[in-house]
């Protein structure tokens, strides 16, 4: 892969040194070398065509050539709120829910979350998730970076304004996809860690305004649910 993130201001015309991340990917991982080809974004919703310039065992320049606007973000403006779950189950949703398009990302903590961390082990897990997110829209084409909240209970997530479409994955309920009219311009997509949501977290999430949604027969996964809800939100309302 040639395409990198890079925190800086870019333009057409101008040198720039790559930040670090950027700099081990390109040189250190990929081996690119002087005048190769590159791709640079910033989260400005335009890709940079670039070349690698003077490398240095510990930096690196690219000369941006010209900007291209990316116009792949999808029109259903999706929010992923996610519970917490342990090691790769999280990074998969995450990885996924970006590749898929939504908007933004907010880890809960629920009843059933096995992850227990003080706020400095806190901060190092949401940095590790920015970089599973920037990862992931290096690989889509994504140009710009979905947002991604800091860590916070349910119910405090529960207290905010709701969406035009608010939903809660439960296998329990009756309606499906099917029973929702209309093209919201904007939804929020609830779902448990493993284990799932308990029945009073569920029950405090219809009071919020979430509706209960079935997605089929079988009982998924929490990284499987995340896929598959959002494929589907994203097949109905969005651009798959």
């Amino acid at each position: 892969m040639t395409r990198f993130f890079a925190d800086i201001p870019l333009a057409s015309g101008v040198r720039v040194d790559l930040p670090a991340p950027a700099f081990r990917h390109a040189v250190q991982v990929l081996r690119l070398r002087e005048a190769d080809p590159l791709t640079l974004f910033n989260g400005d919703g335009q890709d940079y065509l670039a070349r690698l310039g003077k490398v240095t065992k510990r930096a690196a320049q690219a000369e941006i050539l010209e900007s291209i606007p990316r116009s792949n973000e999808s029109r259903l403006s999706l929010t992923l709120v996610q519970g917490v779950s342990k090691g790769e189950r999280m990074d998969w949703a995450i990885q996924k829910a970006v590749e898929l398009g939504v908007a933004r990302i907010a880890p809960v903590i629920t009843e059933r979350c096995n992850v227990k961390l003080d706020a400095e082990r806190w901060d190092r897990k949401l940095d590790h998730w920015r970089g599973v997110v920037i990862s992931a829209c290096e690989q889509s084409g994504r140009a710009r970076l979905p947002e991604l909240d800091g860590v916070m209970p349910l119910r405090d997530w529960l207290s905010r304004p709701r969406r035009p479409l608010a939903l809660v994955l439960d296998p329990t309920a009756e309606r499906t996809l099917d029973s929702f009219v209309g093209e919201p311009p904007s939804a929020e997509l609830l779902i448990g860690p493993e284990g799932g949501l308990s029945d009073k977290e569920v029950a405090l999430a219809a009071q919020a305004g979430f509706d209960r949604l079935k997605l089929g027969p079988r009982v998924l996964r929490t990284e499987t649910a995340a896929l598959t809800a959002i494929a589907v939100l994203q097949a109905r309302f969005g651009d798959l």
